[in-house]
């Protein structure tokens, strides 16, 4: 197997919150744990790139499947409050006391949620390709092109993909190509499919009946987004974003630095949205010694 994918790692499991959840792990010091996103074949293995350079850089870095992803226990529950519980859960059951968490896509909004609640566990959030933690454009532009993504996810979860879907899905996500060996696509594949497949559908139909009875409810005081949110850590925070990423996320996150001067985000040039594979180095570079300073 491709060096890229086979790191020597052991699928491990741990019982937490009644789901058997598989992780990967790698060196001693200060804990990581690394969250995956909520597209179909997304798990741990989105950080194998990251995890070996993590953990040899004085850091133990843990990445986890959550519940109806890669080899964890099937579950259809996608919500933040199980995702926080597992996250505080498998805490408990390796033993550790505080940690820091990378979030990757969708799992940045957990990082922040977790940040804010529990900082008292949490030592420092890094955020890789979170496009709902930057602010949207005044044109909706980036909106427009988000909803478009929700339409082609809906229309995905109506037949198991093949393995030529599952490399376009791919291709689309990762700006190197080169990336994407024979090795990386079988991987995502078999974790594209059966089980997690069933669960990628069933999340995709409670999603979208959610998204109409809020539409149908009697209008609410809007809340804070969750961009407006990460305003509210008290904990260090690093973000990276890749300037090819879609809905408009360079754009956006431009205008994030001009609201908030001083934040620490940083731009990946030639990086779609797996910025763990197209801006691994950087990510090493600036995320290893920002979580050691602030462990």
């Amino acid at each position: 197997m491709d060096a890229s994918t086979d790191q020597g790692f052991e699928d491990q499991f741990a019982e937490v919150e009644g789901f058997k959840i598989r992780y990967l792990e790698r060196g001693t010091g200060p804990a990581v744990i690394m969250l995956h996103g909520a597209s179909l074949g997304s798990s741990a293995d989105v950080f194998r790139r990251n995890i070996a350079a993590i953990g040899d850089g004085g850091l133990r870095a843990i990445s986890l499947d959550m519940p109806g992803f890669g080899k964890s226990d099937y579950s259809d529950d996608a919500s933040m409050g199980l995702k926080v519980k597992i996250v505080l859960g498998l805490m408990a059951a390796l033993g550790i006391d505080k940690a820091s968490i990378i979030g990757h896509s969708q799992a940045g909004n957990t990082a922040v949620r977790l940040g804010i609640d529990h900082p008292d566990r949490i030592n420092s959030v890094v955020i890789l390709g979170t496009g709902s933690l930057l602010p949207p454009l005044e044109s909706g532009a980036g909106q427009r092109e988000e909803a478009a993504r929700e339409r082609v996810d809906q229309r995905m979860a109506r037949i198991e993909p093949g393995i030529e879907e599952t490399r376009k899905l791919l291709e689309a996500t990762v700006f190197h190509h080169d990336l994407i060996t024979d090795d990386e696509l079988a991987l995502r594949h078999s974790l594209s499919i059966g089980q997690c497949f069933k669960a990628h559908v069933a999340r995709t139909e409670l999603s979208a009946a959610a998204k109409q009875k809020a539409k149908d409810a009697p209008a609410k005081p809007a809340g804070k987004a969750m961009w407006e949110q990460v305003a509210d850590l008290t904990i260090p925070s690093l973000m990276v974003y890749g300037r090819e990423d879609r809905a408009r996320a360079a754009d956006r996150a431009a205008l994030l630095v001009e609201k908030r001067p001083g934040i620490n985000l940083h731009m990946a040039e030639g990086c779609k949205h797996l910025v763990p594979w197209d801006a691994a180095a950087m990510v090493h570079d600036l995320a290893i010694p920002f979580m050691k300073e602030n462990s």
